[in-house]
């Protein structure tokens, strides 16, 4: 795909999908952002395009067909990158219907207003176009103690967010066999890095434990996830965008398995060394164990080998790296991080709702 070309990408403002707009500019794409501002969404994310000419914010969701409409008439994008989802295990626990309606119903009418409008476009640009939908691995449920999840593993979701997502990759899926429409799709592990909003675990501990709370940790802190971060996300997307077979859909994962008590020790090592609390007490001892995540999976682990021996994509930053990255950023950025967590989020637990 031309890197002169323009896409539409929906869920811009977002964490994953704010890194992103920031590598397609970066990469001489140019953008139109369709973000709706939810909790998770926010115009601070995007304070560095205010001076790029090739960032198109507009505000609206993805299941308003009429302006989704407008946007291919007067933009005629090369592929809409579809980032726009409710994405909370814990807030899938206490609201799922909210989560049935954008990723299930809102992605349908996203995909139909991009087969309606498509079918104007010359032949060319029609077998050029594509339409990359973004997902992730709890799709595939949970593993046991081995193996890894590979493009071909059944679906078994088992929480409403996962359900809403093997919805969305499974009505995606079908708009090419039923109509043709030249789609991608990704799945990947949990992303880690700048712009995450601070509900998710990393943020949420070096938050809590530069003011000193406890740090919360489900269960026995066991539960393992592969850690992707998010810029080597990003770069793959557009790998697959530019490179990946119509129809297919691609395993992103950094390779780096690890449990949830793994991670939070290793933030609290990383502030003892860069940014020691007064007391000079460890930041271990704000280790704070609490009840379960009703249904929490407990291991996810990707098989990456297919994007990397099709596409040549891997993943540029070890944990180590990424993580000492992340937790600068959050320490240089602690504004960003008040700014949009005083709107509405206080950061105390959600998904106990049974």
């Amino acid at each position: 795909m031309s890197q002169s070309k323009t896409l539409i990408v929906t869920g811009g403002a977002g964490f994953i999908g704010g890194n992103f707009i920031y590598h397609l500019l970066n990469n001489h794409y140019k953008v139109i952002n369709l973000d709706a501002l939810t909790y998770a969404g926010h115009m601070e994310t995007l304070l560095n395009t205010n001076d790029n000419d090739k960032h198109i914010f507009v505000k609206g969701r993805i299941g308003d067909s009429d302006l989704v409409e407008s946007l291919f008439d007067e933009y005629q994008p090369a592929a809409i990158v579809n980032f726009a989802a409710e994405s909370h295990v814990d807030r899938s626990i206490d609201g799922p219907a909210e989560f049935i309606q954008t990723n299930v119903v809102e992605t349908l009418s996203l995909l139909e207003s991009t087969r309606k409008k498509i079918k104007n476009y010359s032949s060319q640009a029609q077998q050029d176009f594509r339409f990359l939908h973004v997902s992730t691995d709890e799709v595939y449920g949970s593993l046991g103690d081995t193996g890894l999840f590979t493009e071909e593993t059944p679906y078994a979701p088992n929480s409403p967010y996962a359900a809403s997502k093997a919805s969305s990759d499974h009505l995606v899926r079908s708009y090419l066999h039923t109509y043709g429409l030249p789609v991608l799709i990704t799945n990947c592990s949990n992303n880690y890095g700048p712009y995450q909003f601070p509900e998710k675990l990393i943020p949420l501990i070096i938050l809590n434990a530069l003011e000193g709370k406890p740090l919360p940790v489900y269960g026995n802190g066991l539960n393992v996830r592969d850690w992707l971060y998010v810029e080597d996300h990003c770069a793959a997307i557009r790998t697959v965008l530019e490179k990946g077979r119509v129809g297919e859909k691609y395993n992103v994962g950094g390779n780096y398995e690890k449990t949830n008590i793994e991670i939070v020790k290793t933030i609290c090592r990383l502030l003892d060394e860069v940014k020691p609390q007064a007391s000079k007490e460890p930041y271990e001892k704000l280790i704070t164990y609490v009840d379960d995540r009703p249904g929490h999976d407990l291991r996810y682990a990707i098989d990456s080998s297919k994007i990397k021996n099709e596409l040549g994509w891997t993943p540029a930053e070890t944990f180590e790296s990424g993580i000492r990255k992340t937790l600068q950023w959050y320490l240089d950025n602690l504004e960003w991080c008040r700014q949009v967590t005083d709107k509405n989020y206080n950061r105390n637990r959600l998904g106990t709702s049974l």
